[in-house]
């Protein structure tokens, strides 16, 4: 990165037009993921009943380019840039867009409980910058998780 194209992080939200089912939710993160590593943009996307997260990381240009094409996406409408900041390392520095599919909270959850992705749209940056951090420490449990070998019972006795 150069002192003219500082490295930022970019979130934002946006609401579906339709529906996305797993079908066009491939479709759209096989495109998204080419796209972003021709660009050296990293991040994740987030996803829950019509509603989109995502973070964004890379030059600050090509941050802004991809943002204003996401802006005229027919397939997204109320587009708002939560937080723009510098960024001095990238948090998703391996994914070219790593995603998550979420449930919405049961309508019985107990007191005291909170969703940070419904957090998102409260419009407060210290509360806007909480839940990005508690969803992204979400995702890379997840993430790792996943990645962890399965242990098998062959062999034993």
């Amino acid at each position: 990165m150069s002192e003219k194209n500082p490295l930022v992080s970019l979130v934002y939200c946006s609401s579906a037009t339709q529906p996305f089912g797993e079908r066009e939710l491939g479709e759209l993160l096989a495109v998204s993921r080419e796209r972003n590593s021709e660009r050296d943009i990293t991040g994740m996307l987030l996803y829950r009943g019509g509603e989109f997260v995502q973070i964004l990381e890379g030059p600050r240009s090509d941050v802004e380019d991809l943002m204003a094409k996401i802006g005229r996406d027919p397939r997204h409408h109320d587009v708002r840039v939560l937080i723009e900041e510098p960024l001095h390392e990238r948090r998703f520095h391996d994914w070219t867009m790593g995603y998550q599919a979420l449930i919405a909270p049961a309508p019985d959850m107990g007191s005291g409980y909170r969703d940070s992705f419904d957090d998102l749209r409260m419009g407060d940056h210290d509360m806007i910058g909480r839940a990005i951090m508690e969803l992204t420490l979400w995702f890379r449990v997840r993430e790792s998780a996943s990645r962890q070998p399965v242990e098998s019972d062959a062999g034993s006795s």
